[in-house]
């Protein structure tokens, strides 16, 4: 009886410290540096945040939110939902390849306090502001 308590403890105690899929994300707040290779149009209010199961991000002008998770250092985010004000020129390129690149199930190369998303011919830039 004992030795199935202590296998019992063992299990749950297992299942408590089980990653949340959001490896290492979760409480972290990022600036965007970098969208395809050019400096946001607003670097100001380019920023990402994730949160223990949702993302946000936003590049000066919508903002892009939704559920994600990291499964084979690849982000999954998704379904992703944004505001739609009108926006025009840089800015609005720009969060377009955001949204496209974060629905694309982008690669995730992390390097201490930056972190580089790839995917779908798109790569954003990232370094870490808090977490």
């Amino acid at each position: 009886m004992l030795a199935l308590s202590l296998a019992a403890a063992a299990v749950l105690g297992g299942c408590a410290t089980a990653p949340s899929g959001s490896a290492g994300l979760a409480g972290t707040q990022w600036t965007i540096t970098r969208i395809d290779g050019a400096a946001p149009a607003f670097p100001e209010k380019a920023a990402m945040r994730f949160d223990d199961i949702r993302l946000s991000a936003n590049v000066g002008c919508n903002g892009i939110g939704g559920d994600y998770r990291v499964e084979g250092g690849r982000l999954l985010a998704g379904p992703l939902m944004a505001t739609r004000m009108f926006c025009e020129g840089p800015v609005w390129q720009q969060e377009e390849a955001v949204n496209a690149l974060l629905s694309a199930a982008p690669e995730m190369q992390r390097s201490g306090s930056t972190m580089r998303l790839v995917s779908g011919g798109h790569a954003i830039d990232l370094q870490l502001v808090r977490g």
